[in-house]
């Protein structure tokens, strides 16, 4: 059986899967399944890229995708220009004392001469720039927060259409990426994922304390969507007659028609980030990208600047991460920081990566929809595998009672196994590199 024929049974099959569901249960869990498939593909295409590329270990995934979501915030939500008139412009001079302060720091590293007065006169600058930070910020973050904390308490956005913030997520997590690679690229592989996995915890703290610059753990709800809304569907009478002629009640019908809208806009986005990725990879970049990952030494003696390459994948792996966070905090219509869990979700993207094939962007693909496949659908299955098999049971059996509740937990287990059996029968991926 040739590589193609293989590769192809096996994205029918996981089709299969998604169609049985929306036949087994309903159209609406399917199409679901399918845009979030569509979504963790995307997150696995940026971890490939930087693990099956050049070898970097990130498990600070999630900060990024925070920052992504968090650039849906505070892209499309109208400003509050309550709270701007309240306080928001000593928040903005205080970020510039900031910004200002770490500047200065880094000019007198690079120009005082090594020794006391260069260690003495950074510690001065920051110490005066942190303290005339702190008495701009809180008072202007404090005067924010009072402006009715029920329904705002932050700032707002810039009030765009929803799809531009997809663009300034990637930005948004490239920045951040830039500032990190900066610091930890020069670390080993574990010592990054140690340092990457802390970076992740403090964007997300920050997400969920700062409640001036996204509500935090308040949330913010009711964001714009780049599809219809269901409710407006329902009221268009060409709608409903066109949903009477399918035989679909208007309600359930225009619940499909809008994920089916979502499913389109992310299968075009998954598109051109596949696509561009197989041309890095093809290119000499990604065959130079390939020689670092393989031997670091051998390419730095051939004249590779092996830290400004790791620098570079970095930022673009956590960009495409970035676009995803955004897609998929559209997709929720509500920015929820505490949903942002480092090692849960980091872990999974990573099976993705390894499962489906690392180095392998194609593999990337099927590794993000078969992953997500299961993590949603191992739950249902579980349980309804525990009431077969103690079907037979008292129904206040002790060992029944234990076996049908620890089909919630069936979800880490079942990733376990897979990731076990792939790595036992297949340790390069279902889709391995070429």
């Amino acid at each position: 059986m040739s590589d193609f024929t293989r590769n192809a049974l096996m994205f029918a099959a996981l089709g299969g899967l998604i169609l049985l569901t929306g036949t087994m249960q309903s159209w609406n869990s399917a199409i679901l399944i399918l845009n979030m498939g569509l979504i963790s593909a995307i997150m696995a295409l940026g971890v490939n890229l930087q693990w099956g590329f050049a070898g970097l270990f990130n498990v600070g995934v999630m900060g990024f995708v925070a920052l992504g979501g968090l650039a849906v915030a505070l892209v499309s939500i109208d400003p509050v220009g309550e709270a701007w008139n309240a306080g928001g412009t000593r928040i903005v001079i205080a970020l510039l004392a900031g910004a200002g302060t770490i500047v200065a720091a880094v000019i007198s590293y690079q120009r005082v001469a090594k020794g006391l007065n260069r260690t003495l006169a950074m510690l001065s600058i920051l110490i005066i720039g942190f303290t005339v930070y702190r008495t701009i910020l809180d008072p202007g973050v404090s005067a924010v927060e009072a402006v009715n904390p029920a329904a705002t308490g932050f700032l707002g956005g810039l009030g765009l259409p929803v799809i531009v913030a997809w663009p300034v997520g990637g930005l948004l997590a490239a920045g951040a990426a830039w500032l990190i690679g900066k610091t930890a690229l020069g670390l080993r592989s574990d010592y990054l994922a140690i340092a990457t996995l802390g970076i992740a915890e403090i964007i997300i703290a920050v997400m969920k304390n700062e409640d001036w610059l996204a509500r935090g753990v308040k949330n913010v709800v009711g964001l714009p969507r780049p599809v219809p809304y269901e409710i407006n569907l329902q009221k268009s009478a060409s709608f409903v007659e066109r949903a009477e002629s399918w035989g679909t009640d208007p309600v359930t019908a225009s619940t499909i028609f809008v994920k089916l809208n979502y499913s389109l806009l992310f299968a075009v986005v998954l598109v051109v980030i596949f696509l561009m990725a197989q041309a890095a990879l093809k290119s000499p970049w990604g065959r130079m990208m390939r020689a670092i990952r393989d031997n670091e030494v051998a390419a730095e003696a051939m004249g590779k600047d092996v830290t400004r390459r790791h620098l570079q994948i970095f930022v673009l792996g956590s960009a495409i991460c970035g676009v995803a966070g955004a897609m998929m905090t559209t997709l929720d219509g509500q920015l929820t920081p505490g949903t942002y869990q480092p090692l849960r979700f980091t872990f999974l993207i990573w099976v993705m990566v390894i499962v489906g094939g690392s180095g392998n962007n194609l593999g990337a693909v099927l590794g993000g929809f078969l992953i997500w496949f299961f993590w949603v659908q191992v739950e249902p299955i579980g349980l309804w595998l525990m009431q077969l098999v103690t079907s037979g049971m008292a129904e206040d059996n002790g060992l029944r009672s234990h076996l049908i509740n620890s089909a919630a937990h069936m979800r880490l287990l079942t990733m376990g196994v897979i990731l076990l059996l792939v790595l036992r029968f297949s340790p390069r991926g279902l889709i391995p590199e070429r």
